[in-house]
């Protein structure tokens, strides 16, 4: 092998009691061994450092070499194995918006990528005065891959990405419901009683013209890079799902809220925006949309709480229920509007 024991490092952050396939040799033996294959393939070092960083939804390994550049290899639990065919996917379809993988094992959710460079979230910190301008071209470049990828949604679903349309939410929003044990009864009385809002709210976004495409789902400024002036690497796929588009900007928007304020809101929802202004909807029309599918992104991240290695921990699996709860209540604390 090309590591050894005293060149590996492993971190649980927040959670140092879960359990993932890590724990288990023969499984960690087999990742490890496919991962140096990956690397003799391009003619990379397999001898290399480790810096395991585990979680209850992956396990995620960089692996350093001197004079190398360091080369990170992922493994995604059951529910979101979709993630490495998914990247290779994307490769093809978006090439310069998404890492290239060195490797995939689509079978079994494992994928070896290439470092993407300086993180956004680290590009903010040496520019935080533009920072809303950034913001505001990261997600313009987002936008227009998304309408690149809307042709291949079928094929998104194809491959195991969960379909999050807006047909299909109000089936996934009554699952969610009736399977969180968090909730209480009263609680879960009053979310049903909201049903018909929600299937009111689907049924206007399906009737937008806008095409379904691929949501990330989770869109904040640790899952992109920045590896250039005005240039963006959109990356970590494990939570994503095929929906109306403009769900994605749940997460991105929340996240610029708390950094600048809400006063940035109009303008990064308008960048976004700005890829689809020949769709055939009005300003009005495109901004209502937005309001819509923004606030039904909650029903997409109360899905990812549920996609965790089995056996991950009932402390996890409590949390995870009560995340997924907090995101369902969130679908209507207000009512939408155009902004």
């Amino acid at each position: 092998m090309g590591h050894d024991a005293s060149a590996v490092t492993v971190e649980r952050g927040r959670y140092p009691d879960t359990v993932t396939p890590w724990e288990e040799p023969v499984w960690r033996e087999a990742f490890l061994r496919w991962a140096e294959r990956g690397l003799t393939a391009h003619g990379l070092t397999t001898a290399r450092r480790l810096t395991v960083r585990l979680r209850p939804w992956s396990v995620l390994v960089r692996m350093a070499a001197d004079g190398e550049p360091d080369v990170w290899l992922k493994a995604n639990p059951a529910a979101s194995a979709f993630e490495a065919g998914l990247t290779r996917a994307l490769a093809g379809w978006v090439p310069g918006h998404v890492l290239n993988p060195l490797a995939v094992d689509a079978d079994r959710g494992w994928s070896l990528l290439p470092d993407g460079g300086t993180l956004f979230r680290d590009a903010l910190r040496h520019d935080s005065a533009g920072g809303g301008r950034a913001w505001e071209e990261a997600l313009r470049q987002y936008a227009s891959m998304q309408r690149v990828l809307a042709p291949h949604a079928g094929e998104l679903v194809r491959l195991g990405v969960p379909d999050a349309r807006p047909a299909a939410l109000p089936l996934t929003f009554d699952r969610l419901v009736e399977e969180n044990a968090t909730l209480d009864p009263a609680t879960r009385t009053a979310l049903r009683a909201q049903r018909p809002r929600l299937t009111d709210w689907c049924d206007e976004l399906a009737a937008s013209g806008i095409p379904d495409s691929l949501d990330h789902n989770d869109l904040h400024d640790g899952q992109f890079f920045a590896p250039g002036p005005g240039r963006f690497t959109f990356f970590d796929w494990g939570d994503a799902a095929v929906s109306h588009p403009f769900c994605s900007l749940l997460v991105p928007l929340s996240t610029a809220a708390e950094q600048y304020g809400p006063q940035v809101l109009p303008g990064l929802r308008d960048a976004y925006l700005d890829p689809w202004t020949d769709t055939g909807l009005t300003s009005a029309g495109l901004r209502r949309v937005a309001s819509l599918a923004g606030r039904l992104g909650a029903v997409g991240r109360a899905c990812s709480w549920g996609r965790l290695f089995p056996g991950a921990g009932d402390g996890l699996t409590a949390t995870g229920g009560a995340e997924s709860a907090r995101w369902l209540r969130e679908l209507f604390t207000q009512e939408p509007d155009g902004l």
